[in-house]
């Protein structure tokens, strides 16, 4: 906690001023599990769970020692796969093998079992918020922990990405927690991009205006259209040709038609 100064007589009033940390270690504490879940996100498909494969302990890096990997054996038991060197800590020996059930009391291993045969069977993301009893030698403490499904191998939903966050274990003694509080949310399908307005096709109806816009080409499309006028370009192209020549070679009927019509006149002056 920050006081306020003591030096002067200017400065008595800020005495009395005392601003709480609490919140501000809750924020930090809250920053590992957010990290995990963006990075657990990042590598999905689609609507799909991300394999177990995909899993790079370089995405990790600033968590490394908080996250750890379960392995599901049975309904509701999972077994550590992976842990970092935190749970170690918090838990006063090597916790690979072991069951994630070890952590809790048996009073909230009922609870904990239920929340992940859920994620298993759902699928769907956990985040517990936990408290240890208080003892006389030591008081509360509070811890979160993240629980996200994972694919293995196999294609089936039998592992999970977890994050331990924890203010520490100074006595360096086993630690059981109870759950204070549990929430489920289910693995949902990614929002995909929507289409802009350039992009929609002509013959879509647009939302915002009454009328509709009409379909291009109907009747006949645009190549038909430059075929029918190379067509009839072509047809007129013939018949001034026809025309040009009958009118340099009459036909032999028109010849004879034509002398018909001359008359020699013989004068007798």
């Amino acid at each position: 906690m920050f006081f306020g100064s003591r030096k002067g007589s200017e400065h008595n009033s800020g005495q009395d001023k005392v601003i709480s940390m609490d919140r501000f270690r809750d924020g930090s504490s809250l920053s590992p599990i957010r990290q995990a879940e963006s990075y657990w996100t990042a590598l999905r498909q689609g609507e799909d769970v991300p394999k177990r494969s995909q899993i790079d302990p370089r995405g990790l890096e600033n968590i490394l020692s908080q996250t750890f990997i379960l392995e599901r054996i049975a309904p509701g038991i999972a077994r550590f796969r992976l842990a970092g060197q935190k749970l170690n800590e918090m838990a006063g020996m090597e916790v690979r093998g072991m069951p994630l059930t070890a952590f809790f009391t048996p009073t909230a291993r009922k609870q904990v079992s239920a929340a992940l045969e859920h994620m298993f069977d759902a699928p769907a993301v956990v985040e517990l918020s936990l408290q240890t009893e208080a003892t006389r030698n030591r008081p509360s403490q509070e811890a979160r922990m993240l629980l996200m499904p994972l694919r293995s191998d196999l294609g089936d939903v039998s592992r999970a990405l977890g994050v331990f966050v924890s203010e520490g274990n100074s006595m360096k003694t086993s630690q059981r927690f109870n759950v204070v509080a549990t929430e489920l949310r289910p693995v949902t399908p990614l929002l995909k991009p929507q289409k802009s307005p350039a992009s929609k096709s002509p013959n879509e109806v647009n939302a915002g205006f009454a009328e509709t816009q009409a379909k291009f080409g109907d009747e006949r499309s645009v190549m038909d259209e430059a075929r029918a006028l190379v067509e009839a370009s072509r047809q007129s192209m013939d018949e001034a040709r026809k025309s040009l020549s009958e009118i340099k070679n009459p036909p032999e009927k028109t010849k004879q038609n034509r002398s018909s019509h001359l008359r020699l006149v013989v004068s007798r002056d």
